[in-house]
């Protein structure tokens, strides 16, 4: 595959895969974000297609730098001390057990990695916020190549594993020993707007300076980097540009911005196309075997630590449920399991929260991974 086709190929896939979703029934059930994945991971295996790893990781690297300023300038951080404070209490608890379950793994895979408390940090990140803040967290930790690969297609498995849960079994599972939603709340309507088309010329305008802005973003950071490390410090980097897109928000015209945050949701499928077609097989080995359970004692460890805390605060089923999903997917996977849940008044919320982890999610990695490191000598 030359360099220009596969490229190209990046940018276009998402486009592809976002019609084949809205046509194919199957597909609409797995989403783009699946999709997108399957598609790179499928050209990274196939005997007749070669594709170069440098560029993929351009591409996902500077996918992800854009994506993180598109998706927070949306941000409404007023809206987050208005939530129930059942919800806010919720994703507090969520935040937490992440903490707590990639601390406990850390310390258990110590010895089978030397990046056991950046793998740590990066895990926190992706379930605190998203995709976005594990490969920021990787950057700026300096973590290899090869090891963010292989969270990544850990993290697709597990993950899958538990959102599978989640739009099937666990509403009533959790019911057996948890309350209900209230009766009187879950009548609450929510229409969720058609999202805008990103280079229509209605919305150009919107499109253009929402990239022009991230691109600012970015440049910025690079600058603050260079001013204060006297080099492209990952970690000055991407703080900076988290930050920077969280005082941006605060502009009611930045805020409004129509498409920013459906650039941002595309770019992070092309994120998704980049990173599948690292995933070789052929590649992997036992070693891939620790990371894989890493993960798996995470994800488990988190889950039974919120439900258990949710529980203890009295927290229905339904919010633990959506709080859950905010931290451990983000915002673009609330709307199927609230339609699983069949509770529209949580949508919006959740949606809310989401971008809260995705704001959240990079400071409390980096924070892990770099308490992890002092505590481990």
């Amino acid at each position: 595959m030359t360099l220009a086709l596969q490229v190209a190929a990046y940018a276009l896939v998402p486009a592809l895969a976002k019609v084949a979703c809205e046509r194919v029934k199957v597909l609409k059930a797995l989403g783009p974000v699946v999709v997108c994945y399957a598609v790179g991971i499928l050209a990274a295996n196939l005997p007749f297609v070669t594709v170069a790893p440098g560029p993929a990781m351009s591409v996902n690297e500077a996918s992800v730098a854009l994506a993180i300023p598109l998706l927070l300038f949306s941000t409404e951080l007023k809206k987050w001390l208005s939530l129930g404070p059942g919800l806010l209490i919720a994703f507090g608890l969520a935040c937490a057990s992440a903490i707590a379950a990639a601390t406990l793994a850390g310390f258990t895979f110590r010895a089978s990695t030397d990046e056991w408390w950046k793998v740590a940090g990066m895990l926190v990140g992706v379930y605190v916020g998203g995709t976005p803040n594990m490969n920021a967290i990787g950057i700026a930790l300096e973590t290899k190549s090869e090891t963010f690969v292989l969270l990544n297609a850990a993290d697709v498995v597990v993950g899958g594993a538990w959102l599978f849960v989640m739009l099937t079994v666990g509403q009533r599972v959790l019911l057996r020993f948890m309350k209900p939603f209230p009766a009187s709340s879950s009548g609450e309507a929510h229409v969720a707007a058609e999202a805008p088309k990103l280079w229509s010329v209605k919305t150009l305008p919107s499109t253009t300076t929402a990239l022009a802005l991230a691109l600012a973003c970015v440049v910025a950071s690079a600058g603050v980097a260079f001013g204060a490390a006297g080099k492209l410090d990952g970690t000055v980097v991407m703080l900076s540009l988290t930050t920077l897109a969280l005082a941006l928000s605060l502009v009611e015209k930045v805020r409004s911005l129509a498409t920013a945050s459906v650039l941002g949701e595309y770019l992070l499928l092309v994120f998704c196309v980049s990173v599948g077609s690292l995933a070789d097989v052929s590649k992997l080995s036992g070693a891939s075997v620790p990371l894989l359970l890493f993960v798996v004692m995470v994800v488990g460890l988190s889950v039974v630590f919120h439900v258990s805390l949710c529980k203890a605060f009295g927290i229905d089923v339904d919010t633990t449920l959506v709080s859950s999903t905010a931290a451990v997917f983000g915002p673009a996977f609330i709307p199927p399991v609230a339609a699983a849940l069949k509770n529209k008044a949580l949508l919006a919320p959740g949606i809310t929260l989401g971008l809260a982890g995705l704001a959240l999610g990079t400071y409390l990695g980096l924070f892990t991974a770099w308490a992890l490191r002092s505590l481990g000598g």
